[in-house]
C-alpha cells in the first residue's frame, strides 16, 4: 500500500465541485481539540457566517458532522413523528429521498408529483393541502440536482403556512449559487451541504431551524429516533450561550475548511456570488446553444449552477464522458432515472464556476463531437 496521489481534475458535474486552494490549505493546519477554547470561538464564527449566507437570524443554524444527506435526515428525524402526515413534492431524485425518510420514520407520505425537469406546481400542492387538512409538514427541493430545475420556495412556503403546515426545504445545490432568503421566505427548516456552491470539501451538512420548526421539535410526543442526529443533544455542543457539552468528536480540520469557505464567500458577498453563477451560466448556455445543444429545463425555472442539457442524437453518453475524463481531466455528470443516457448535467458551482472552466468544457465538447 502506497500514498494516494489523485489526478488533478476539473469538476464540472453535479458535485462535488472544485475545492478552492485556500480551503485545502486551511484544512492542512494543525489539528487542535474540539473543545479547545480557540476552536469553540471559531465554531461561533461559523454559525454567524452560516446565518449570513442563509439570510437568517435563526439561532439554531449550524453544521452537522456528516454530508448533505445527513442534513436531510436531521431535519426529518427531528420533525417527523409516527403517523405524521407529510406532503412531499417530487420532481426528481431528491424528492424521492424525502419520501423514503418519512416512511422509515413511520410517517404517512402524501405525494405531489411533477414531471422531472419542471418546477413544483403550486396548484398541485394546494390541491393536496385541501384534500389532507390534517397534514402538518410540507417538504420539497429548492434546486433539484437531478434535473437542474428550480422551484418557487417563497410561494410554496406561503401556501403551506396558510394550511398550518411547517416546511422542510432541500437547498443542497442552491445555497451560495442562487437567491435564497430563509427569513424573508419564511422557511421553517432547511438543509444544505458544503461540496457544491461553497467551494468546500464534501462531508459536512448545514441546517437552520426557525421558530415553527423549533416549536415542533420541542412539543414532540416521542423521542427522536436517532441519537447522533438528535438536535436536542447536538445543540448542547454548538450552543455558545453556556458551557458546551461533549456530544461527538467534531471533524476539526474539515471545519477549518468550512470556516475558510465562509470567509471567502463573505469577502465576495453572497449577492455577488449569485451574480457570478448567473453570468457564467449565460456564457455556458451561449456556447452550448451554438453547438445545437439544448437545455432540459425551460429558461424561467433553470438553475444557473446546474445545467441539464440534452445529449445530441447519435452520440454515446458514456463514451463522451469517458473521453472528457481521461483525455481532458474534466468531469461532467450523467443523467439519472428516466434521463439516464439522455442528458448531461454540467455544474458551475463555487470555485468550478469560472470562465476558464467554461472555455475548457466548450472546447473539449466541440472537439469530441466534431471527431
Amino acid at each position: 500500500m502506497q500514498s494516494f496521489n489523485p489526478p488533478v481534475r476539473t469538476l464540472m458535474g453535479s458535485g462535488p465541485s472544485d475545492v478552492h486552494p485556500r480551503i485545502l490549505s486551511a484544512m492542512a493546519k494543525p489539528t487542535i481539540g474540539h473543545l479547545d477554547p480557540i476552536f469553540i470561538a471559531m465554531m461561533d464564527e461559523i454559525k454567524e457566517g452560516l446565518k449570513t449566507i442563509f439570510k437568517t437570524d435563526n439561532k439554531l443554524t449550524m453544521p452537522i458532522s456528516a454530508p448533505g444527506s445527513a442534513g436531510m435526515e436531521a431535519c426529518f428525524t427531528n420533525l417527523v413523528e409516527p403517523n405524521d402526515k407529510v406532503i412531499i413534492c417530487i420532481n426528481g431524485v431528491f424528492g424521492m429521498r424525502m419520501k423514503e425518510n418519512v416512511t422509515r420514520l413511520g410517517g404517512k407520505a402524501i405525494i405531489v408529483k411533477d414531471n422531472w425537469g419542471e418546477a413544483i406546481s403550486t396548484d398541485k400542492l394546494e390541491h393536496a393541502l385541501k384534500n389532507n387538512p390534517n397534514a402538518n409538514i410540507v417538504a420539497f427541493v429548492h434546486a433539484e440536482t437531478s434535473t437542474g430545475a428550480q422551484s418557487d420556495v417563497k410561494t410554496l412556503c406561503k401556501l403551506a403556512h396558510q394550511y398550518d403546515c411547517i416546511t422542510i426545504v432541500d437547498a443542497v445545490t442552491s445555497l451560495g449559487g442562487t437567491e435564497l432568503y430563509v427569513d424573508e421566505w419564511e422557511i421553517d427548516a432547511i438543509y444544505s451541504g458544503t461540496q457544491k456552491c461553497l467551494s468546500a470539501m464534501p462531508g459536512i451538512s448545514l441546517i437552520s431551524f426557525g421558530k415553527r420548526a423549533i416549536q415542533k421539535l420541542n412539543t414532540r410526543k416521542t423521542s427522536v429516533n436517532s441519537w447522533f442526529l438528535d438536535l436536542n443533544l447536538i445543540m448542547n455542543y454548538w450552543n455558545g450561550d453556556s458551557k458546551r457539552t461533549y456530544h461527538h468528536t467534531a471533524p476539526v480540520n474539515m471545519l477549518y475548511g468550512l470556516h475558510e469557505s465562509l470567509v471567502m464567500i463573505l469577502e465576495e458577498g453572497i449577492e455577488n456570488s449569485w451574480v457570478r453563477h448567473k453570468k457564467n451560466h449565460e456564457l455556458l448556455k451561449n456556447g452550448l446553444e451554438a453547438m445545437n445543444i439544448n437545455f432540459l429545463v425551460n429558461k424561467k425555472d433553470r438553475l444557473p449552477q446546474l445545467n441539464s442539457v440534452l445529449i445530441p442524437k447519435g452520440f454515446d453518453d458514456e463514451k463522451i464522458r469517458s473521453i472528457l475524463l481521461n483525455d481532458y481531466n474534466l468531469e461532467i455528470s450523467a443523467g439519472l432515472g428516466a434521463y439516464t443516457g439522455k442528458i448531461w448535467r454540467i455544474g458551475l458551482m463555487g470555485y468550478s464556476s469560472r470562465k476558464e472552466n467554461i472555455v475548457l468544457c466548450l472546447s473539449a465538447l466541440k472537439e469530441i463531437l466534431r471527431k
